[in-house]
């Protein structure tokens, strides 16, 4: 048999299913899982609505950063702007998401759009995935400044040059999930020889997240 190099649809049964505790974002649920040797196992993980993310990369090869303090962590981390999914149910399309998430946190639109990384966050706890989009032809958005709160109202924004950004990753700096993930394949995918055509569009299809 051939060997595919994708990630492929799977499920074994479940036995049972118990939700154990639920917030405003999650759910933590258990399962009872059925092996293929014959065992049953519990599996304990959290449902989460999934997110999308921006790299916006200007006409002089900066990208803009934001800081924001992450309560679970203890810390104020570079991010690229990024936001929740949540409205996914109502038939938000990820593009339609993170072109929300790139206005509400910065002001800013982008003209041109595609895709850089879609990964799972940590699979073996959570069902989110997360989409990075790379942004550019970035200009105002129209329309008066968004009107933040709670964290976002505390939010640093800062545009730095992508090699700055790469150096700071590379060097472990700088670690949210999102931002390691769209920063290396931007830098990955400019040293094939296709460059940036080699990135698919903003509307292909996310098999974690189908729309």
């Amino acid at each position: 048999m051939t060997f595919a190099l994708s990630d492929s649809p799977e499920e074994w049964p479940v036995e049972l299913t118990e939700d154990l505790a639920s917030g405003g974002i999650t759910t933590y649920r258990r399962d009872r899982v059925r092996m293929p040797s014959g065992k049953a196992q519990q599996r304990e993980y959290t449902l989460h609505p999934g997110a999308v993310a921006v790299l916006a990369l200007d006409d002089d090869d900066n990208v803009l950063v934001i800081t924001q303090y992450r309560h679970p962590v203890r810390r104020r981390l570079v991010e690229l702007p990024a936001g929740l999914h949540d409205q996914r149910g109502d038939g938000e399309e990820p593009l339609v998401a993170a072109q929300r998430e790139l206005r509400e946190e910065t002001d800013l639109r982008a003209a041109h759009w595609r895709v850089l990384a879609d990964f799972y966050n940590t699979a073996g706890s959570s069902d989110e995935a997360s989409r990075v989009y790379l942004a550019r032809d970035i200009s105002a958005a129209d329309g008066d400044p968004h009107d933040r709160e709670d964290e976002e109202a505390d939010m640093g924004r800062h545009w730095v040059a992508f090699d700055e950004l790469l150096r700071a990753v590379l060097a472990g700096k700088v670690g949210t999930a999102a931002t390691v993930a769209g920063v290396l394949a931007l830098a990955a995918v400019r040293a094939r020889p296709g460059g940036l055509d080699e990135l698919r569009p903003a509307d292909a299809p996310w098999d974690a997240r189908p729309f």
